[in-house]
């Protein structure tokens, strides 16, 4: 039964890749915007493979996105070299994914966590041997990415994070930076100074177990837990109580109290979306701290919110059985793949699940 269920998501998600190898938000000719690549989707869209053994997916996935950071190194460069002061100077958070062009207009373009999850997601397939990077070309730019976050500052930097919003120093940001330069830092002839690693250590452990100076409780900081696992049980226990006991809705989670995007309520307040991903995310955050019931739980709660068709939306209307427009999501379809995988999963051996 699952064997067939997560082909079925995985065939969803094939059918947002393009023939360059990124992945699209959601399908082409949606009138949301979401039909672009996005960096960290794509490392998000990428799990579903690397936990189901598809590796030249995987390594299509990669090749695109240092491709796709090689195309603007020149940017890159000029960023790690001089501190950048304008959001148009960071690196962009969404590009074509026939041209790898930067898409101009302004979209809240400061996403440290999104470089931080290219490293983290590179620097843990490489340690494995995963071959993924494949000449100096690479090591060259991944090692940029590395001076790019010393040269922001990550740890103290305001950035629109996850949800491309406010900008303020965001825990699931400075988490997001610091599981990358561990990953990268593990491999041997890149240089990641210890002190660029502890300087973020030592914020996050300021900023916890809020996410931000605005926010207590937001969804994004589930990825402290999984995949990043850099917090301390403790600590995760704690924002899991947090995100359950604020933020869990019947058909997903809210991504934080007052979200106004997709808000039901003109004013914005108390009738905010409900995300099918925070479900998958719960359920995958309680797996990685052996919590077998609950995660079991939440991913039977994940594969409810699927349309008829079995796709997953991004989000639902608040109390509503009414989705948006975005069907499906590729971050859901992929987190639910790799629940399914993870805490149900079908036969498949170990070697499978490492690159090879």
């Amino acid at each position: 039964m699952n064997d067939a269920k997560i082909e079925k998501h995985l065939q969803n998600l094939r059918a947002l890749q393009a023939p360059s190898g990124l992945f699209l938000a959601s399908p082409r000719g949606v009138d949301t915007g979401y039909d672009k690549a996005w960096l960290r989707d794509n490392v998000y869209e990428a799990l579903a493979f690397s936990a189901t053994g598809d590796w030249d997916t995987v390594r299509r996935v990669y090749r695109a996105i240092l491709d796709t950071l090689l195309k603007h190194e020149d940017k890159i460069k000029w960023a790690h070299e001089h501190k950048p002061s304008y959001a148009w100077q960071y690196i962009h958070a969404r590009y074509s994914p026939e041209t790898f062009e930067e898409f101009w207009e302004e979209w809240g373009n400061k996403q440290n966590d999104a470089i931080g999850a290219i490293l983290f997601q590179i620097g843990n397939l490489e340690e494995f041997g995963g071959g993924f990077i494949k000449d100096d070309n690479d090591r060259r730019i991944i090692q940029r990415l590395v001076y790019y976050l010393a040269s922001v500052e990550y740890w103290h930097d305001p950035d629109a994070g996850m949800w491309e919003e406010n900008e303020e120093v965001h825990a699931s940001s400075v988490g997001a930076c610091v599981a990358g330069l561990k990953a990268i830092a593990k491999l041997p002839g890149f240089e990641v100074s210890p002190s660029l690693i502890s300087s973020g250590v030592e914020a996050l452990s300021k900023l916890l177990p809020r996410e931000s100076e605005s926010k207590f409780a937001d969804l994004a900081q589930l990825s402290l837990i999984w995949p990043y696992r850099i917090v301390a049980p403790e600590m995760a226990l704690q924002i899991l109580e947090n995100v359950t006991y604020h933020l869990e809705k019947r058909r997903g989670v809210i991504r934080y109290k007052t979200d106004r995007y997709y808000n039901k309520n003109k004013d914005g307040w108390s009738e905010e979306a409900e995300w099918c991903f925070g479900l998958s995310w719960l359920a995958l955050c309680y797996n990685a701290l052996s919590e077998r019931e609950k995660a079991e739980h939440y991913l039977a709660r994940a594969g409810d919110v699927a349309t008829p068709d079995e796709k997953i939306p991004e989000l639902y209307f608040s109390n509503s059985d009414k989705p948006n427009e975005n069907i499906p999501l590729g971050w859901a379809e992929s987190m639910y793949v790799v629940a399914l995988q993870s805490i149900s999963p079908p036969h498949l051996s170990e070697a499978s699940r490492k690159p090879h």
